[in-house]
């Protein structure tokens, strides 16, 4: 099956869409939340446990993957499908973000230059080695290579960068050579509504089969988030995917969701769980807390998953202060159950034309009743 993306349905009272993304590995519905599995693993489950019940595509990390086990290894051992036993989409990031939050580096035309953290090695990653790296680790979608800039960032700054993303996305696309893969685009420009616009722009001219938006997430919050994507989303093209880098948490996925994004990646789930967070339909429920020593009943009295099918508060407490690890794992099984299936209500009301209505009913719950129980804040 070749790669092609289909607008389903657009709620009449905002931009949310409902699409299906095809691939030769199979359909993703849209839109989409990615688990991250930084290191070819989503943290602490099997396979079979992240895919439950209904993820399809994960983020995996190019950067991270050319440090260990590195990019020949995987690709002698079959690529990163048939490494980590993942049957279904795998999309790489390009290892910009992580170049760009490194203490220490120098930004040149040519690329990155920084050194190894292990032992210090000089090393240059330019958008040709951060695609290189990706055709080598196989994956379904791989990212142009990109300069993200922090926020704040001064205009002057974020022009510099704007520019150099889009001359080092034209680079990212002269280098890709496998047609089994799909290289998208990324929009940056920080807030400026001008850079964004331009880059937009830029990045759709280069007819990518899929564009990015990043440099969000990165400490701007959640209505300077929306401002962006605001007067970014209406330059992207419509007919193509649209993904949103980095952001996770339930409120902004339905926020971004009803600006016109299809996906997006994060690592709060798992990251959260492993922390003890859990997410409920009334909000976060910390299962640390003194008050479920005792407490009978699953994390969510309203979910399905494998965890609160077979256990109770008191258990996940217990395992929490017993720092055993089956408690991150039972934890990060329920938070992408939740997100699955938020991301299943969010389709269905937008093929229903009520995703406003929905967002709304959700939010209410998820935040007005959380700040009255004691035990979930």
């Amino acid at each position: 099956m070749p790669f092609a993306f289909n607008v389903l349905a657009t709620d009449s009272g905002c931009a949310a869409r409902a699409g299906v993304l095809r691939t030769e590995r199979g359909e993703v519905p849209t839109p989409a939340f990615m688990p991250v599995a930084t290191q070819a693993t989503v943290k602490g489950l099997l396979p079979e446990q992240a895919a439950e019940p209904a993820t399809r595509m994960i983020l995996a990390n190019a950067y991270h993957l050319h440090l260990q086990p590195g990019e020949e290894v995987v690709a002698a051992l079959g690529g990163l499908h048939r490494f980590m036993h993942w049957p279904h989409l795998i999309i790489t990031d390009s290892g910009g973000y992580q170049v760009f939050s490194l203490p220490v580096r120098d930004i040149q035309e040519d690329g990155v230059h920084f050194r190894m953290e292990q032992n210090g090695r000089p090393v240059v990653l330019s958008p040709e080695s951060s695609i290189a790296i990706q055709e080598r680790l196989g994956a379904d979608i791989v990212m142009a290579f990109d300069e993200c800039v922090a926020f704040p960032a001064p205009y002057a700054y974020a022009k510099s960068a704007m520019e150099r993303t889009l001359r080092w996305a034209a680079r990212c696309k002269a280098a890709h050579t496998r047609q089994d893969q799909q290289l998208f685009g990324i929009v940056q420009g920080s807030t400026y509504a001008d850079l964004r616009r331009a880059c937009a722009e830029g990045i759709a001219a280069l007819e990518f089969p899929g564009v990015a938006v990043g440099g969000l997430s990165v400490g701007e919050g959640l209505e300077l988030m929306q401002e962006v994507l605001g007067y970014t989303v209406p330059h992207l093209p419509a007919h193509k995917p649209r993904y949103l880098m980095g952001v996770g948490l339930p409120e902004d996925i339905l926020a971004y969701i009803e600006l016109g994004m299809d996906m997006s990646d994060c690592v709060i789930p798992t990251k959260y769980a492993r922390s003890g967070v859990l997410f409920t339909r009334v909000g976060r429920l910390r299962i640390k807390n003194a008050p479920y020593r005792r407490d009978k009943f699953p994390p969510d009295t309203n979910c399905t998953c494998y965890t609160c099918r077979n256990y109770s508060r008191a258990y996940l407490h217990h395992l929490f202060h017993a720092g055993e690890i089956l408690g991150h794992s039972l934890a990060s099984i329920h938070n992408l159950h939740f997100y699955a299936t938020l991301m299943a209500e969010a389709r269905a009301a937008i093929l229903e034309n009520r995703f406003v209505a929905f967002k709304r009913e959700f939010l209410e719950q998820y935040l007005r009743l959380a700040k009255k129980s004691r035990h979930v804040r």
